[in-house]
């Protein structure tokens, strides 16, 4: 068990700013991870290995992508127990994301928005930091999983040259690559899920692996990240895609724009994504959907939602294989990382 109970720590950093206490988190798990004071945050690993995407997972319950954009605490948030951690997103060249303020919490929902917009501090910087982490020498080391994007500059029948920009960058260094196509906060980002779009980027992908894998003697799998607001017709034709150009798996889901679950609640009507509790059904229907359209072997990443370990055995019931969490790592602290690796390996 951590050292400090995150019910203590809470209070304080819900008294801040989200993006300040975000930020003051961060800061703090860098400066300590590696060091005597990791143990007021590091918790003992749940051991449940499980091979997916070639892939051998220690347990079933990762970290979102979003909460260490800039790959600078991997080794502190792997201390949580995480089985898996991924990182990002980063676009090649640094970006400082949209105006301030930018995240939001809705406590009465246990939700969160943000239109943070991909700050970070770019490919070479983001390269540097993964280099870092000591992770690896670990005799059982977590996996990393790193997110990619394009940067708000880049025309959006330009992305695909970001998008492959960004895997040379990371490929060398990472256990598995997510194409990030669903966050909503980088203007026409989502239209890249559209059957067309989706397509040429995927396709494009798929032949820059190819060169990357005999490049550097190794096959990295490509995940896709979509979003929940996606009808069942749309969901088919992602799956599809995913199946003819040899993707290894999916992260279902981003965040949402619908607000249904939240209206009338204080920044109900922010603009950004809507993480949290309220997205948890969006995101195992459209689990559901993917699972019925890819059949039983295709990897499903499930994420949105968890709040509490049956949130995380309700991903699995839905057909993901793994799940990663997020918001719930704000609302509920580390013990949940522990709780959900539990419960899922209970569940089977």
């Amino acid at each position: 068990m951590p050292l400090i109970p995150y019910a203590l720590a809470r209070p304080f950093l819900f008294g801040l700013d989200p993006e300040a206490a975000h930020d003051l988190t961060l800061n703090a798990i860098a400066r300590t991870q590696g060091t005597p004071l990791e143990c007021l945050y590091r918790q003992s690993r749940v051991d449940d290995p499980l091979t997916l995407a070639g892939l051998q997972f220690p347990n079933r319950v990762g970290l979102a992508a979003g909460l260490d954009k800039n790959a600078r605490c991997i080794d502190g948030l792997g201390a949580m127990g995480f089985g898996f951690v991924e990182v990002g997103t980063v676009t090649p060249l640094a970006q400082p994301g949209n105006p301030q303020p930018r995240m939001f919490r809705l406590p009465q929902a246990n939700a969160l928005i943000n239109r943070l917009g991909f700050n970070n501090g770019g490919l070479e910087a983001f390269v540097a930091n993964v280099q870092r982490a000591r992770f690896r020498s670990q005799a059982k080391p977590l996996l990393l999983g790193l997110n990619i994007g394009k940067n708000a500059a880049t025309p959006i029948e330009r992305a695909t040259d970001d998008y492959l920009l960004a895997l040379i960058g990371v490929y060398p260094h990472a256990d598995y690559v997510t194409v990030n196509i669903s966050s909503p906060n980088t203007k026409n980002l989502r239209a890249l899920q559209s059957d067309e779009a989706l397509d040429g980027l995927l396709a494009a992908i798929a032949q820059r692996r190819a060169a990357l894998a005999v490049e550097h003697r190794k096959q990295v799998p490509i995940f896709v990240k979509i979003a929940p607001d996606l009808d069942e017709a749309q969901v088919a034709v992602i799956a599809a895609t995913l199946l003819r150009h040899g993707m290894d798996g999916v992260i279902a889901t981003n965040t949402t724009l619908n607000r249904d679950a939240v209206q009338g609640m204080a920044h109900a009507e922010e603009a950004g994504g809507l993480s949290g509790a309220p997205v948890l059904q969006a995101s195992n229907r459209v689990v559901r959907q993917l699972r019925s359209a890819l059949g039983k072997g295709f990897p499903i990443i499930g994420v949105g939602g968890i709040l509490t370990a049956q949130d995380a055995i309700s991903k699995i019931q839905a057909g993901a294989d793994v799940v990663q969490i997020y918001t719930g790592l704000i609302y509920q602290g580390p013990a949940l990382v522990r709780q959900a690796a539990l419960a899922i390996k209970k569940y089977g």
